[in-house]
């Protein structure tokens, strides 16, 4: 049974890139991954102004500009009564795009391979035991540092005990269709009485079209998406919840968490992959430091200053009522907008 340095279960943009970093560090790296690549994931598709540093630093850029996607040039909020407000977007090289998860997390997944990560798809983690060694299916493996990558419904974290309690929340759908040709390279916002509809081109003629509600207003929120959008009769939802969740200390002892395993953000803001791809950088210089204490502090300090606007989003998409009307006022809800770009 070989051991490693560094063992990182899941590998969507947080665990990759973790793996992509330690590996090219000179730590001899493992990564668990239970899905099998391609996959889609729930998610808006949206990679905003503050993922492109990160992405130059692993060396993957180029590539992420050469796959299929929308350079957005629009961000379009629709209140409760029809009120459309639109605003600009940065237009530059390190503008917000949005792209398909299945090709990004496909490109930064092959960038750990080739940093000498390795990779194991296909591979659920079933149980651990300090030290750190785990179990999958038809295999162990043991590791001197753990990070836990997978997500807000986190396998490590629940292994551990360190997972908080669910909460009833809301929950989130997913779908891909075919975008009208006057749609533009935008994303739309569109608050509902039961929740948003948030729309985004991701390039080659494709749309996608994200629903969130509470549980018992799914399926007919889902029957007006499929009315209002001409969505087949077998269109594919993929489903995430919960939307909100507790965070969870970013460091244990030689365990480190990042991504969503540690904090999840409004999915409204756009931030999540950005967050994902900054928090596994960060936990890889500090593992390539060997600085796990000082992790917990720097994790902390990356989100300073920026959460109010993870509340603040939080607070429209619970209240559209409140939402709406402040699309009556431009001027405030322009400041936001770029405030939040400004932040990223």
């Amino acid at each position: 049974m070989d051991r490693y340095d560094v063992a990182v279960v899941g590998g969507g943009p947080a665990g990759a890139t973790c793996a992509a970093l330690c590996s090219a560090g000179g730590l001899k790296t493992l990564l668990l991954e239970r899905a099998n690549f391609p996959r889609e994931k729930v998610c808006g598709d949206c990679l905003n102004p503050g993922a492109w540093p990160i992405l130059e630093r692993l060396g993957v850029a180029e590539r992420i500009r050469a796959l299929p996607h929308s350079r957005l040039q629009f961000v379009e909020f629709i209140g409760l009564g029809g009120r459309h407000v639109r605003f600009p977007l940065p237009s530059s090289e390190r503008g917000e795009i949005a792209v398909k998860r299945s090709a990004f997390d496909a490109v930064l997944l092959q960038r750990a391979r080739e940093a000498g990560a390795d990779v194991r798809e296909g591979n659920a983690v079933t149980a651990i035991k300090p030290g750190w060694t785990l179990h999958t299916a038809d295999a162990q493996f043991t590791a001197d540092h753990l990070v836990a990558a997978d997500g807000r419904n986190s396998t490590v974290a629940r292994l551990l005990e360190l997972l908080p309690s669910p909460a009833r929340d809301r929950v989130a759908v997913q779908t891909h269709l075919r975008a009208p040709e006057d749609f533009g390279e935008r994303v739309v916002l569109q608050f509902l009485s039961r929740g948003y509809c948030g729309l985004a081109s991701i390039g080659a003629g494709e749309l996608n079209l994200c629903l969130v509600t509470k549980p018992e207003h799914l399926e007919a929120l889902k029957g007006w998406a499929a009315e209002r959008f001409a969505l087949a009769p077998d269109a594919t939802w993929r489903t995430v919840t919960p939307l909100s969740r507790r965070p969870v200390p970013a460091a244990q002892p030689h365990l480190l968490l990042v991504g969503d395993a540690a904090r999840v953000v409004e999915p409204f803001t756009g931030e999540g992959i950005t967050y994902a791809l900054a928090t596994g950088a960060l936990a890889a210089d500090h593992l390539l430091r060997n600085d796990l204490a000082g992790y917990r502090g720097a994790h902390r300090e990356l989100y300073r200053g920026r959460l109010w606007i993870n509340h603040l989003a939080r607070l429209a998409c619970l209240h559209p009522r409140i939402a709406s009307a402040l699309l009556r006022h431009p001027r405030a809800l322009r400041y936001l907008t770029q405030k939040v770009v400004r932040l990223a």
